[in-house]
């Protein structure tokens, strides 16, 4: 199966209460991950915005930073991510991430339920 870039949903929203706005590029959905997973998506934080501060039970979370620096907040200890760096969080843990510098943040993020 092969999924063309321009059928692919795109939003842009405030997410878990983050600053600004963040755009979305849903990648597949629920039934696309065969119900392994919620979420599999393209997302660009641009430099002041923010995935606010929130927990995952029962899933993990992966972020694959493909281009930028951000911070990412690693269950309260703000870790510098670069591309090619993965962040995972799950079990109960809490993540966020912030783009502080002046450059668009890209990356990948993938739920995976239990």
């Amino acid at each position: 199966m092969v999924t063309r870039s321009d059928h692919c949903p795109r939003r842009a929203a405030r997410v878990q209460g983050g600053e600004g706005i963040v755009h979305i590029k849903d990648l597949t959905d629920q039934e696309g991950l065969y119900g392994h997973g919620k979420m599999f998506s393209h997302i660009v934080v641009n430099p002041g915005c923010s995935i606010g501060y929130h927990d995952h039970q029962h899933e993990t979370e992966f972020y694959y930073i493909l281009r930028g620096e951000a911070v990412f907040n690693d269950d309260g200890t703000e870790v510098p991510v670069h591309p090619g760096d993965i962040c995972a969080t799950g079990f109960g843990q809490h993540h966020a991430l912030e783009n502080r510098g002046k450059e668009p943040v890209e990356l990948i993020a993938l739920i995976v339920t239990e």
